[in-house]
Protein backbone atom coordinates (compact mmCIF):
# COMPACT_ATOMS: atom_id res chain seq x y z
CA UNK A 1 0.00 0.00 0.00
CA UNK A 2 2.53 2.67 1.09
CA UNK A 3 4.47 2.29 -2.35
CA UNK A 4 1.36 2.57 -4.39
CA UNK A 5 0.11 5.64 -1.85
CA UNK A 6 3.78 7.50 -3.28
CA UNK A 7 2.57 6.83 -6.86
CA UNK A 8 -0.91 7.82 -6.79
CA UNK A 9 -0.07 11.36 -4.81
CA UNK A 10 2.77 11.77 -7.12
CA UNK A 11 0.70 11.49 -9.82
CA UNK A 12 -2.28 13.43 -7.97
CA UNK A 13 0.32 16.48 -8.09
CA UNK A 14 1.73 15.56 -11.22
CA UNK A 15 5.41 16.16 -9.75
CA UNK A 16 8.42 14.28 -8.89
CA UNK A 17 9.85 16.26 -6.57
CA UNK A 18 9.43 16.83 -2.72
CA UNK A 19 5.67 17.00 -2.00
CA UNK A 20 5.01 18.45 1.40
CA UNK A 21 2.11 18.55 3.09
CA UNK A 22 0.30 21.68 3.16
CA UNK A 23 1.97 24.48 1.06
CA UNK A 24 0.58 28.08 0.29
CA UNK A 25 -0.80 28.76 -2.95
CA UNK A 26 -0.48 32.23 -4.84
CA UNK A 27 -2.40 32.60 -7.63
CA UNK A 28 -4.16 36.12 -7.70
CA UNK A 29 -3.64 39.27 -6.70
CA UNK A 30 -1.05 38.71 -3.70
CA UNK A 31 2.04 40.50 -5.11
CA UNK A 32 -0.38 43.65 -6.29
CA UNK A 33 -2.03 44.00 -2.69
CA UNK A 34 1.00 43.75 -1.13
CA UNK A 35 3.06 46.02 -3.08
CA UNK A 36 0.35 48.43 -2.71
CA UNK A 37 0.33 48.53 0.96
CA UNK A 38 4.34 49.19 0.74
CA UNK A 39 3.81 51.68 -1.78
CA UNK A 40 1.23 53.26 0.64
CA UNK A 41 3.62 53.28 3.58
CA UNK A 42 0.73 52.08 5.70
CA UNK A 43 2.43 48.40 6.69
CA UNK A 44 0.96 48.11 10.70
CA UNK A 45 -2.13 48.15 12.34
CA UNK A 46 -3.68 50.79 10.80
CA UNK A 47 -4.89 50.51 6.88
CA UNK A 48 -7.55 50.07 4.23
CA UNK A 49 -6.64 46.30 4.03
CA UNK A 50 -7.06 45.16 7.86
CA UNK A 51 -10.56 46.44 8.06
CA UNK A 52 -11.43 45.00 4.00
CA UNK A 53 -10.38 41.76 5.49
CA UNK A 54 -12.55 41.98 8.41
CA UNK A 55 -15.81 42.32 5.71
CA UNK A 56 -14.46 39.71 3.22
CA UNK A 57 -14.72 37.12 6.33
CA UNK A 58 -17.79 38.29 7.74
CA UNK A 59 -19.40 38.16 4.43
CA UNK A 60 -17.54 34.47 3.85
CA UNK A 61 -18.82 33.24 7.41
CA UNK A 62 -21.95 35.16 8.58
CA UNK A 63 -20.34 36.32 11.53
CA UNK A 64 -21.71 39.66 12.81
CA UNK A 65 -18.49 41.12 13.28
CA UNK A 66 -14.55 39.72 12.61
CA UNK A 67 -11.73 41.06 14.18
CA UNK A 68 -8.17 40.12 12.58
CA UNK A 69 -5.34 39.32 14.94
CA UNK A 70 -2.03 38.62 14.31
CA UNK A 71 -2.08 35.12 14.82
CA UNK A 72 -4.57 32.34 15.20
CA UNK A 73 -2.87 31.68 19.27
CA UNK A 74 -3.99 35.34 20.08
CA UNK A 75 -7.51 35.03 17.96
CA UNK A 76 -8.05 31.98 20.62
CA UNK A 77 -6.38 34.15 23.55
CA UNK A 78 -8.59 37.01 22.93
CA UNK A 79 -12.01 35.01 22.62
CA UNK A 80 -11.12 33.00 25.89
CA UNK A 81 -10.84 36.67 27.07
CA UNK A 82 -13.57 37.81 25.89
CA UNK A 83 -15.87 34.93 27.15
CA UNK A 84 -15.14 35.48 30.41
CA UNK A 85 -12.15 33.08 31.42
CA UNK A 86 -10.20 33.97 34.36
CA UNK A 87 -6.99 32.84 36.38
CA UNK A 88 -7.32 29.66 37.62
CA UNK A 89 -10.46 28.49 35.64
CA UNK A 90 -10.80 25.36 34.16
CA UNK A 91 -11.29 24.94 30.29
CA UNK A 92 -12.56 21.47 29.16
CA UNK A 93 -11.03 21.03 25.67
CA UNK A 94 -9.65 17.77 24.00
CA UNK A 95 -6.19 16.36 24.05
CA UNK A 96 -6.06 15.27 20.09
CA UNK A 97 -5.39 19.10 19.11
CA UNK A 98 -2.24 21.34 17.90
CA UNK A 99 -0.68 22.71 21.25
CA UNK A 100 -1.87 26.46 20.36
CA UNK A 101 -5.12 25.56 22.07
CA UNK A 102 -3.29 24.56 25.00
CA UNK A 103 -1.05 27.11 24.95
CA UNK A 104 -4.24 30.32 24.71
CA UNK A 105 -5.04 28.92 27.93
CA UNK A 106 -2.22 29.05 29.54
CA UNK A 107 -2.00 32.45 28.66
CA UNK A 108 -5.11 33.04 30.11
CA UNK A 109 -3.77 31.42 33.48
CA UNK A 110 -6.54 28.56 32.89
CA UNK A 111 -6.00 24.85 33.12
CA UNK A 112 -7.44 22.54 31.07
CA UNK A 113 -9.14 19.30 31.30
CA UNK A 114 -8.92 17.03 28.59
CA UNK A 115 -12.13 14.92 27.50
CA UNK A 116 -12.38 12.15 24.71
CA UNK A 117 -12.78 13.12 21.15
CA UNK A 118 -15.58 11.16 18.72
CA UNK A 119 -15.00 8.74 16.19
CA UNK A 120 -17.83 10.69 14.16
CA UNK A 121 -16.22 14.12 13.88
CA UNK A 122 -12.11 13.77 15.41
CA UNK A 123 -13.18 16.74 17.73
CA UNK A 124 -14.25 16.57 21.20
CA UNK A 125 -17.23 14.27 21.88
CA UNK A 126 -20.35 15.94 23.85
CA UNK A 127 -21.52 12.12 25.14
CA UNK A 128 -18.27 12.19 26.71
CA UNK A 129 -18.17 15.96 27.60
CA UNK A 130 -21.71 15.02 29.92
CA UNK A 131 -20.24 12.26 31.22
CA UNK A 132 -17.53 13.65 32.58
CA UNK A 133 -19.64 16.68 33.72
CA UNK A 134 -21.77 14.43 35.58
CA UNK A 135 -19.03 12.57 37.05
CA UNK A 136 -16.91 15.67 38.05
CA UNK A 137 -19.14 19.18 38.35
CA UNK A 138 -22.12 20.35 39.77
CA UNK A 139 -23.51 23.70 38.72
CA UNK A 140 -25.87 26.27 40.32
CA UNK A 141 -27.19 29.82 39.53
CA UNK A 142 -23.49 31.27 39.60
CA UNK A 143 -21.47 28.72 37.08
CA UNK A 144 -20.26 25.57 37.36
CA UNK A 145 -17.67 24.65 39.10
CA UNK A 146 -15.33 20.99 39.95
CA UNK A 147 -16.61 18.67 42.99
CA UNK A 148 -13.40 18.29 44.76
CA UNK A 149 -12.27 21.63 45.02
CA UNK A 150 -14.80 24.49 43.64
CA UNK A 151 -13.03 25.70 40.84
CA UNK A 152 -14.71 27.26 38.03
CA UNK A 153 -15.16 25.50 35.04
CA UNK A 154 -15.38 28.68 32.28
CA UNK A 155 -15.03 27.27 29.13
CA UNK A 156 -15.40 24.68 26.67
CA UNK A 157 -13.16 24.52 23.83
CA UNK A 158 -14.16 22.04 20.65
CA UNK A 159 -11.19 22.02 18.20
CA UNK A 160 -12.36 21.35 14.72
CA UNK A 161 -10.19 18.97 13.55
CA UNK A 162 -8.58 18.74 10.44
CA UNK A 163 -11.57 21.05 9.15
CA UNK A 164 -14.09 18.58 10.20
CA UNK A 165 -17.29 20.31 12.24
CA UNK A 166 -17.68 18.80 15.88
CA UNK A 167 -20.98 18.07 16.72
CA UNK A 168 -22.27 21.49 17.80
CA UNK A 169 -26.20 21.43 18.56
CA UNK A 170 -25.14 18.66 21.18
CA UNK A 171 -22.29 20.35 22.66
CA UNK A 172 -24.02 23.49 22.63
CA UNK A 173 -27.26 21.78 24.61
CA UNK A 174 -24.15 20.11 27.39
CA UNK A 175 -22.62 23.58 27.52
CA UNK A 176 -26.02 25.65 28.14
CA UNK A 177 -27.14 22.84 31.22
CA UNK A 178 -24.12 23.23 32.78
CA UNK A 179 -23.56 27.10 32.31
CA UNK A 180 -20.43 27.37 31.11
CA UNK A 181 -19.57 29.19 27.67
CA UNK A 182 -18.68 26.67 24.10
CA UNK A 183 -15.46 28.46 22.65
CA UNK A 184 -14.69 27.59 18.88
CA UNK A 185 -11.20 27.05 18.14
CA UNK A 186 -12.14 26.81 14.08
CA UNK A 187 -8.13 27.81 13.36
CA UNK A 188 -8.43 24.86 10.71
CA UNK A 189 -12.00 25.26 9.59
CA UNK A 190 -12.39 27.96 7.31
CA UNK A 191 -14.65 27.28 4.74
CA UNK A 192 -16.57 24.67 7.02
CA UNK A 193 -20.01 24.36 7.45
CA UNK A 194 -22.51 22.58 10.32
CA UNK A 195 -25.80 22.43 9.09
CA UNK A 196 -25.27 25.64 6.70
CA UNK A 197 -23.88 27.54 9.19
CA UNK A 198 -20.14 28.34 9.19
CA UNK A 199 -18.01 26.70 12.32
CA UNK A 200 -16.21 29.41 14.74
CA UNK A 201 -20.50 31.59 14.49
CA UNK A 202 -22.23 29.02 16.10
CA UNK A 203 -20.67 28.98 20.03
CA UNK A 204 -20.18 32.32 21.59
CA UNK A 205 -16.93 33.17 19.79
CA UNK A 206 -14.67 31.29 17.15
CA UNK A 207 -10.62 31.71 16.19
CA UNK A 208 -9.39 31.28 12.93
CA UNK A 209 -5.86 30.95 11.65
CA UNK A 210 -3.95 32.09 8.91
CA UNK A 211 -0.59 30.65 9.24
CA UNK A 212 1.28 29.54 6.13
CA UNK A 213 -0.17 26.29 6.35
CA UNK A 214 -3.80 26.88 6.59
CA UNK A 215 -6.16 26.69 3.50
CA UNK A 216 -5.34 30.69 2.94
CA UNK A 217 -2.60 32.56 4.25
CA UNK A 218 -1.51 35.62 5.59
CA UNK A 219 1.89 34.64 6.61
CA UNK A 220 1.05 34.82 10.54
CA UNK A 221 -2.56 35.62 11.39
CA UNK A 222 -5.95 34.95 12.90
CA UNK A 223 -9.57 36.07 13.28
CA UNK A 224 -11.83 36.20 16.37
CA UNK A 225 -15.57 35.50 15.09
CA UNK A 226 -17.95 37.44 17.58
CA UNK A 227 -21.89 36.67 17.32
CA UNK A 228 -22.98 40.30 18.01
CA UNK A 229 -22.00 43.30 16.92
CA UNK A 230 -21.53 44.70 20.30
CA UNK A 231 -19.08 41.76 21.30
CA UNK A 232 -16.96 42.37 18.38
CA UNK A 233 -16.61 46.41 18.83
CA UNK A 234 -15.21 45.28 22.02
CA UNK A 235 -12.97 42.94 21.11
CA UNK A 236 -11.55 45.24 18.64
CA UNK A 237 -10.87 47.51 21.16
CA UNK A 238 -9.05 45.16 23.65
CA UNK A 239 -6.92 44.09 20.73
CA UNK A 240 -6.44 47.41 19.31
CA UNK A 241 -4.10 47.96 23.07
CA UNK A 242 -7.63 49.33 24.55
CA UNK A 243 -6.78 53.19 22.91
CA UNK A 244 -9.88 55.33 23.07
CA UNK A 245 -10.02 57.52 19.60
CA UNK A 246 -9.18 60.58 19.63
CA UNK A 247 -7.01 63.18 16.94
CA UNK A 248 -4.04 63.28 19.17
CA UNK A 249 -4.28 62.17 22.65
CA UNK A 250 -3.57 58.76 24.09
CA UNK A 251 -5.91 57.47 26.09
CA UNK A 252 -6.10 53.91 27.02
CA UNK A 253 -9.07 52.94 29.03
CA UNK A 254 -8.33 49.21 30.39
CA UNK A 255 -5.87 46.43 29.84
CA UNK A 256 -5.55 45.49 26.28
CA UNK A 257 -3.77 43.57 23.79
CA UNK A 258 -1.49 44.71 20.97
CA UNK A 259 -2.84 42.04 18.61
CA UNK A 260 -3.79 43.79 15.58
CA UNK A 261 -3.01 42.12 12.03
CA UNK A 262 -0.83 44.73 10.29
CA UNK A 263 -2.05 45.70 6.99
CA UNK A 264 0.77 43.57 5.08
CA UNK A 265 -0.52 40.58 6.45
CA UNK A 266 -4.30 41.89 5.37
CA UNK A 267 -3.35 42.94 1.48
CA UNK A 268 -2.12 39.20 1.06
CA UNK A 269 -5.55 37.96 3.55
CA UNK A 270 -7.83 39.74 1.05
CA UNK A 271 -5.93 38.23 -2.62
CA UNK A 272 -6.26 35.08 -0.84
CA UNK A 273 -9.68 35.08 -0.29
CA UNK A 274 -10.43 36.34 -3.70
CA UNK A 275 -9.74 32.50 -4.08
CA UNK A 276 -10.79 30.45 -1.36
CA UNK A 277 -14.06 29.06 -2.82
CA UNK A 278 -11.54 27.53 -5.67
CA UNK A 279 -9.60 26.51 -3.29
CA UNK A 280 -12.46 25.06 -1.50
CA UNK A 281 -13.46 23.23 -4.79
CA UNK A 282 -9.98 21.49 -5.43
CA UNK A 283 -9.51 20.72 -1.78
CA UNK A 284 -13.16 18.52 -2.30
CA UNK A 285 -11.95 16.75 -5.58
CA UNK A 286 -8.30 15.67 -4.22
CA UNK A 287 -10.27 14.38 -1.03
CA UNK A 288 -12.25 12.58 -3.60
CA UNK A 289 -9.21 10.91 -5.18
CA UNK A 290 -8.14 9.83 -1.47
CA UNK A 291 -11.47 8.11 -0.90
CA UNK A 292 -11.49 6.39 -4.23
CA UNK A 293 -7.66 5.67 -3.48
CA UNK A 294 -8.23 3.69 -0.42
CA UNK A 295 -11.85 2.17 -1.37
CA UNK A 296 -12.12 -1.68 -0.76
CA UNK A 297 -8.76 -1.09 1.23
CA UNK A 298 -8.19 -2.00 4.80
CA UNK A 299 -7.07 1.77 4.85
CA UNK A 300 -10.26 4.10 5.86
CA UNK A 301 -10.17 7.72 4.75
CA UNK A 302 -11.72 9.97 7.33
CA UNK A 303 -14.59 11.75 5.48
CA UNK A 304 -16.79 14.80 6.80
CA UNK A 305 -19.50 13.57 8.79
CA UNK A 306 -23.03 13.39 7.70
CA UNK A 307 -23.88 16.87 9.12
CA UNK A 308 -20.79 18.81 7.98
CA UNK A 309 -19.87 20.04 5.02
CA UNK A 310 -15.96 20.13 5.60
CA UNK A 311 -13.08 22.09 3.74
CA UNK A 312 -10.90 18.65 4.21
CA UNK A 313 -7.86 21.09 5.29
CA UNK A 314 -5.54 18.43 5.82
CA UNK A 315 -6.67 14.83 4.45
CA UNK A 316 -6.28 11.84 6.90
CA UNK A 317 -6.16 7.80 6.77
CA UNK A 318 -7.07 5.55 9.06
CA UNK A 319 -4.27 2.49 9.19
CA UNK A 320 -4.90 -0.84 10.31
CA UNK A 321 -2.83 -0.79 13.17
CA UNK A 322 0.31 0.71 14.47
CA UNK A 323 3.04 -1.20 12.48
CA UNK A 324 1.02 -0.26 9.22
CA UNK A 325 0.87 3.30 10.70
CA UNK A 326 4.41 3.10 10.90
CA UNK A 327 5.37 1.56 7.68
CA UNK A 328 3.40 4.04 6.05
CA UNK A 329 5.18 6.99 7.40
CA UNK A 330 8.29 5.61 6.69
CA UNK A 331 7.94 5.07 3.31
CA UNK A 332 6.28 7.92 2.39
CA UNK A 333 9.14 9.90 3.87
CA UNK A 334 11.62 8.43 2.09
CA UNK A 335 9.77 8.58 -0.95
CA UNK A 336 9.95 13.01 -0.82
CA UNK A 337 6.57 12.86 0.17
CA UNK A 338 5.52 14.05 3.40
CA UNK A 339 3.12 12.40 5.92
CA UNK A 340 2.06 13.01 9.51
CA UNK A 341 1.14 11.40 12.35
CA UNK A 342 -1.49 13.14 14.11
CA UNK A 343 0.17 15.32 16.97
CA UNK A 344 1.29 14.22 20.25
CA UNK A 345 -1.84 13.99 22.50
CA UNK A 346 -1.37 16.96 25.21
CA UNK A 347 -1.34 14.53 28.10
CA UNK A 348 1.76 13.76 27.01
CA UNK A 349 3.42 16.69 26.69
CA UNK A 350 5.25 17.64 30.09
CA UNK A 351 3.57 20.85 30.79
CA UNK A 352 0.24 19.35 30.52
CA UNK A 353 0.64 15.88 31.34
CA UNK A 354 -0.51 16.48 35.17
CA UNK A 355 -3.96 18.02 33.83
CA UNK A 356 -6.99 16.33 34.90
CA UNK A 357 -8.68 13.95 31.99
CA UNK A 358 -11.42 11.71 31.07
CA UNK A 359 -9.83 8.19 29.92
CA UNK A 360 -9.63 9.23 26.15
CA UNK A 361 -9.77 5.76 24.71
CA UNK A 362 -10.70 7.23 20.92
CA UNK A 363 -8.19 10.17 21.32
CA UNK A 364 -5.52 7.26 22.23
CA UNK A 365 -6.48 4.97 19.52
CA UNK A 366 -6.21 7.52 16.67
CA UNK A 367 -2.79 8.69 17.97
CA UNK A 368 -1.84 5.23 17.10
CA UNK A 369 -3.88 4.58 13.71
CA UNK A 370 -4.07 8.12 11.54
CA UNK A 371 -2.01 9.85 9.03
CA UNK A 372 -2.61 13.04 7.70
CA UNK A 373 -1.57 13.17 3.92
CA UNK A 374 -0.38 15.80 1.14
CA UNK A 375 -3.75 18.33 0.91
CA UNK A 376 -2.19 21.50 -0.88
CA UNK A 377 -5.04 22.53 -2.70
CA UNK A 378 -2.92 22.42 -6.43
CA UNK A 379 -3.62 18.92 -7.45
CA UNK A 380 -4.32 18.63 -11.32
CA UNK A 381 -8.02 16.83 -11.75
CA UNK A 382 -8.51 14.99 -15.63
Amino acid sequence: MSATLVSFIRELYQSNEFIPLHAPTFAGNELKYVSETIESTFVSSVGKFVDEFERKMEGFTGAAKAVATVNGTAALHTALYMAGVKHGDYVITQALTFVATCNALHHMGAEPIFVDVSKVSLSLCPVALERYLTDNAYSNETGCFYKTNNRRISAVVPMHTFGHPAELDELVAVCQKWQVSLVEDAAESLGSYYKGKHTGTIGELGALSFNGNKIITTGGGGMVLCHNPALGARTKHVTTTAKVPHPYEFFHDEPGFNYRLPNLNAALGCAQMEVLPTFLQQKRRIAEQYQQFFANSEFNFVTEPEYAQSNYWLNAVICPDLPSRDQLLKVTNESGVMTRPIWKLMHRLPMFQHALRDSLVVSEWLEGHLVNLPSSPVAQHD
